[in-house]
């Protein structure tokens, strides 16, 4: 579980740098939120990372082994590229930035693709839930530093040393990726590339039939979908409110770091005993309403009172639903083709963030803030609904393989 806390650090800080303390960086430097929205389109690697996932289940990278050794390539990537993207000028020099954002994607894509491999493998069946609160609360606590403490240093130093200084907390996580073990392998691995392709997507439709995989890949898509368009420009909603962005960060800091925590303790003891089907369905209620949060901040304006009690309601709604979610995914997965099949669904999930989200900063400027609010709140509903599907409440609660209830 601490090699899990580690890692789901390492694994959210990326994303969050693209979504926060880009975000603001651009927006500080006069970028207008319509070409903020397509400017999220530089996360498309998420949602296609499947594609590259089968040589991560067939190669090898270096000494380190199979899962260790991609690991530990990509983190010192993302040290790099995010590091070099603070020396450049955002107006001037915004075809550049355009592509090392693309490069931090990439690897941070290639690095989720590893690490949740690597869990899955580092645990029995029983513990998988309990690892998905402890490794998704990780990985929120992680947008405190570009969330937070980058944003209140922006406010002292120059946009060059934040940058860096938020790229050394990558490098906590190659430490333990150096001293950890490599997990032991289930079954035989693909010997040829074409073995790593396949023989996944094969098992994964021929498991329970095509109708099946359809309502497990539907869920995927649409569990997230209101909660994930709601928070992508949640930046820059606070600054349009009148928040600065030393408010800001100081609110996050106190908020999500206990809201994520309370989450994390809640969400892995309550899951436990529930079962994964019945966490779906009471972690994903407070998930949706977190989104009216925002909604109803847009209405009172910038109160710092308000915005404290919406970052830590969706500190800890998310991180709940969050928590079953990715649990789900896990027991969904065939261990044979962990790097495949994982990579498949959590991509799958991606889409939302990635293109849905490009078309936010024209859904904004149409109908504003509050009412976009209450159209992701709307979208919530519909992965709700699935439930009935792919986790009905008084299903089977065991850890299976097909992912649907026995």
């Amino acid at each position: 579980m601490l090699i899990l806390v580690f890692l789901g650090f390492s694994s959210g800080l990326p994303l969050f740098i693209l979504i926060n303390l880009v975000q603001a960086w651009l927006a500080k430097s006069g970028i207008d939120i319509k070409k903020l929205g397509l400017f999220t389109l530089v996360m498309f690697p998420y949602p296609w990372k499947f594609i590259w996932s089968p040589l991560m289940d067939r190669f090898s990278f270096g000494s380190l082994g199979r899962r260790r050794g991609w690991m530990a390539f990509t983190q010192v990537a993302l040290f790099l590229c995010v590091g070099a993207m603070g020396m450049l000028d955002p107006i001037a020099q915004f075809s550049w930035v355009i592509p090392l954002a693309i490069a931090v994607a990439f690897f941070s894509a290639s690095q989720d693709i590893v690490i949740d491999a690597f869990s899955r493998e580092i645990l029995d069946d029983n513990e998988q839930g309990l690892g998905a609160a402890v490794k998704v609360n990780a990985y929120k606590v992680a947008g405190l530093v570009p969330g937070a403490l980058s944003l209140i240093l922006a406010d002292l130093i120059s946009w060059t040393w934040v940058f860096w200084i938020t790229a050394a907390f990558m490098l906590p996580g190659l430490f333990c990726t150096l001293l950890v073990q490599e997990p032991k392998t289930y079954g035989e691995p693909p010997k040829t590339l074409e073995e790593a392709v396949v023989l996944p997507f094969r098992e994964f439709v021929t498991r329970s039939g095509w109708l099946n995989a359809f309502w497990i890949l539907a869920f995927i898509f649409l569990y997230r979908l209101g909660d994930t368009m709601a928070a992508t420009l949640a930046t820059k909603f606070f600054l349009d409110l009148g928040f600065q962005l030393t408010q800001i960060g100081a609110i996050a800091k106190l908020t999500l770091f206990w809201g994520s925590i309370a989450g994390g303790v809640v969400g892995g003891v309550w899951m436990i005993k529930l079962g994964i089907n019945r966490a779906l369905w009471i972690f994903g209620v407070p998930q949706a309403l977190s989104i009216l949060g925002f909604a109803i901040l847009a209405q009172m304006g910038p109160d710092p009172l308000m915005l404290g009690i919406v970052l830590a309601s969706e500190a800890f709604g998310v991180g709940l639903g969050t928590a079953a979610f990715v649990a789900y995914i896990a027991r969904t997965t065939d261990p044979r083709y962990t790097a495949t099949q994982f990579a498949l669904f959590t991509s799958l999930a991606a889409v939302p963030r990635t293109f849905t989200t490009a078309l936010i900063g024209y859904i904004v400027a149409s109908t504003g803030w509050f009412n976009f609010f209450l159209i992701c709140f709307a979208l919530a509903i519909p992965g709700m609904l699935l439930l009935f599907k792919v986790a009905p409440w008084n299903g089977d609660q065991k850890t299976t393989a097909n992912g649907l209830a026995l």
